[in-house]
């Protein structure tokens, strides 16, 4: 479909095209990078809030200053991390060498209390084959769960940890990347109870807030926690809720992380593998009932500052 909003000229539409019934399109007709009108803007806003992410081919002049100058356009930028030292102020780099990716189901950095608005991923460095990501919808997640569950989880908190950090050792590999190491990720130890249905902030939609980041419920002892936390993230992660990616050069993708989480697929054997990741900003979670996400410890303040939020 081409999305036209408002009385904005037809020659500034952008093609979008829906690549699922619930998640997912393909936008041409954009360069990207900071000098992106304010009409653009808006319709890749807008696409991106119908469609939770989208992908943008064939963007081969984009290096990690159009990244960030396009981000940016969506609002104050993150730091690249709330642990890690990348070497870079605003761009953290994925990379990997022996079939690892972040390949746990999760939503960026929700072990702090502003979890992350947006995120825009390019690819760098792709192996021949494999290396895909998958996304899926939070939003209509929880509008398939049935009445019960919905009961339940309306007033259920979680404790999200980054001890349980995507890029933790697994039971294949010690190293989680190729720069960094898991005590890099843990070097500052964040824990969060966040709710697990919040309220979108633009769209007023409810998501779930889960993924691998959970260590536990509010209430609920472990076994119990655990039991729960898989019947819900099955409901996430089923495939009908998801769109997956086949990486090109020149690809990049931008998703709603408040609306959605994600996976790489690590099936590449021991080729290298590069992403670069640009984050804008988000605000704090917000229950159905108004309360607002709770810090247990670590403060997330010199990785986003919420005082810069357009409100």
């Amino acid at each position: 479909m081409t999305m036209v909003l408002g009385t904005l000229d037809r020659a500034t539409a952008l093609d979008v095209r829906q690549l699922g019934g619930r998640i997912g399109a393909e936008v041409t007709g954009v360069r990207l990078g900071g000098a992106l009108s304010a009409e653009t803007v808006a319709q890749v806003r807008a696409a991106l809030l119908t469609h939770k992410v989208l992908f943008f081919r064939d963007q081969d002049h984009v290096d990690d200053e159009d990244q960030i100058g396009f981000a940016e356009r969506f609002g104050p930028l993150t730091t690249a991390h709330p642990t890690v030292n990348t070497g870079s102020a605003r761009v953290l780099r994925v990379t990997a060498n022996k079939g690892m990716a972040a390949n746990a189901w999760h939503t960026d950095v929700t072990f702090v209390d502003r979890v992350p608005a947006l995120s825009v991923l390019r690819a760098v460095t792709l192996p021949p084959y494999g290396g895909t990501t998958v996304w899926a919808n939070t939003v209509t997640a929880y509008d398939a769960l049935p009445a019960p569950l919905q009961a339940l989880v309306d007033g259920l908190w979680a404790v999200h940890t980054n001890s349980y950090d995507y890029a933790q050792q697994d039971e294949e590999h010690d190293q989680p990347d190729a720069n960094y190491s898991r005590d890099d990720f843990v070097s500052q130890l964040f824990e969060t109870q966040h709710p697990v249905v919040r309220v979108h902030p633009e769209t007023g939609e409810r998501s779930l807030v889960l993924g691998h980041f959970v260590s536990r419920f509010l209430g609920l002892n472990s076994s119990e926690s655990t039991a729960l936390f898989q019947l819900l993230q099955n409901r996430v992660t089923k495939l009908e809720n998801t769109v997956r990616w086949s990486w090109r050069p020149g690809d990049v993708a931008m998703w709603d992380n408040r609306a959605t989480q994600h996976y790489a697929v690590a099936d590449f054997d021991h080729h290298p593998r590069e992403m670069r990741r640009i984050t804008v900003a988000g605000d704090v979670p917000v229950s159905l009932d108004g309360r607002r996400s709770v810090v247990v410890r670590g403060d997330a303040a010199a990785y986003s500052r919420l005082d810069e939020l357009i409100t």
